[in-house]
């Protein structure tokens, strides 16, 4: 192995978010409160939408968002089995069916002809994945959805564009993830957004055990407010620490956005004269590269084989996103045929991409990568 070993993601952290958080610890008041109701508008205002619910993550955002639409027992949700098994998760806490259509190969988003196909007269929601950050084709996907909601699985498309405005702007519901390998991270947590004021204020109650007013809300009266519980809800809050770094990291977006397509035109031009398919900004949208997958040629060795290769010289990739019908929570689940699928899963690898990755570093992971795919040619 030559050299130091490079990541295949770096948060982009420093001082300014550790001051964040320390002030939050000083003020004395560390969970859900004023950081957390200034990082809701924030967000929302970043992406377009009227409202923002922050949660615990981005998948009791989904969870919340399903049950907000009484998504129950008998229903079916058609998602990507292409996307991290969270998405497929939420439907079952909800005890409804996942169904699983299949993908575009060259976005990794819901296919529009797939969906059609597998919506039944108990579907109660498709929900669709941003995938990597790779904008899906909203309006094509409600087209072929009728009057069925389109939920909105943004977690990890914050900064990514869609027909010219932010993802999520005008999105019925959308749910974010601001986990480490997202680009905007506050350690764990999510957010939820949305245009409906009714919507957003049920949200709130169910995030926080239903309570009709909350917690910060009674501290800040300086009365005695005695609080009700409408309907059984859930514990789905951020802390004021989370959101706080939030905030920071909010205000660094564009520039990581930025930076990272920076390296993504780099990485095209050296994987030019390899026998790869990189990802790309479909034409409707464009793309934060959350992550930066290239698909192998049938001539190259398994995905597993080139990350061992990458490994062997100090690089970590990743696997392709997984295919979540494949793994053993879902063993015996039903579904059509998955070709586009179970083909990315198989014959894709993410490579390195962060701020901190230089020319030399993505000089190293390119020759790497070609190295591998000769072996197997050979």
């Amino acid at each position: 192995m030559s050299g130091m070993s490079i990541p295949v993601m770096r948060p982009w952290l420093g001082e300014e978010e550790a001051a964040a958080v320390a002030d939050v610890v000083r003020s004395g008041w560390v969970a859900q409160g004023p950081r957390v109701a200034e990082f809701e508008k924030a967000f929302a205002q970043f992406v377009g939408a009227e409202h923002g619910i922050a949660v615990s993550s981005c998948t009791t955002g989904l969870h919340l968002c399903l049950y907000l639409l009484d998504v129950r027992p008998g229903d079916e949700v058609v998602v990507p089995s292409f996307s991290f098994i969270a998405t497929a998760n939420a439907v079952r806490y909800c005890g409804a069916t996942p169904v699983f259509a299949d993908v575009d190969r060259q976005t990794g988003n819901l296919d529009p002809a797939s969906v059609a196909a597998v919506i039944t007269p108990r579907t109660k929601v498709v929900l669709a994945v941003h995938q990597g950050g790779q904008p899906a084709d909203i309006d094509a996907l409600r087209a072929v959805c009728g009057g069925i909601p389109v939920v909105e699985d943004a977690a990890c498309a914050a900064g990514s564009t869609l027909q010219g405005r932010s993802v999520g702007a005008g999105a019925l519901l959308a749910a974010w993830s601001f986990h480490p390998r997202k680009l905007l991270t506050t350690g764990e947590g999510g957010m939820i957004t949305t245009d409906d004021a009714d919507w957003a204020a049920r949200l709130r109650r169910l995030r926080e055990h239903g309570m009709t007013v909350s917690a910060a809300d009674r501290h800040a009266s300086g009365k005695v407010v005695l609080e009700g519980y409408a309907e059984t809800a859930f514990n789905y809050r951020m802390t004021d620490l989370q959101a706080a770094m939030g905030l920071v990291q909010l205000h660094k977006l564009p520039e990581m956005v930025a930076r990272r397509r920076e390296l993504v035109e780099r990485y095209a031009e050296m994987l030019a004269p390899i026998d790869v398919r990189p990802v790309r900004d479909p034409e409707y949208g464009t793309s934060n590269f959350q992550s930066y997958w290239v698909e192998l040629p049938e001539s190259a060795p398994s995905a597993a084989d080139v990350l061992a290769a990458l490994a062997a010289e100090g690089i970590s990739g990743r696997r392709g996103i997984m295919a979540s019908h494949l793994e053993g929570a879902y063993a015996g689940h039903p579904h059509v045929e998955l070709p586009a699928t179970e083909h990315l899963t198989a014959r894709t690898v993410i490579l390195p991409l962060h701020h901190e990755l230089t020319a030399d570093d993505q000089k190293r992971v390119v020759e790497a990568l070609a190295g591998a795919i000769r072996q197997g040619a050979s």
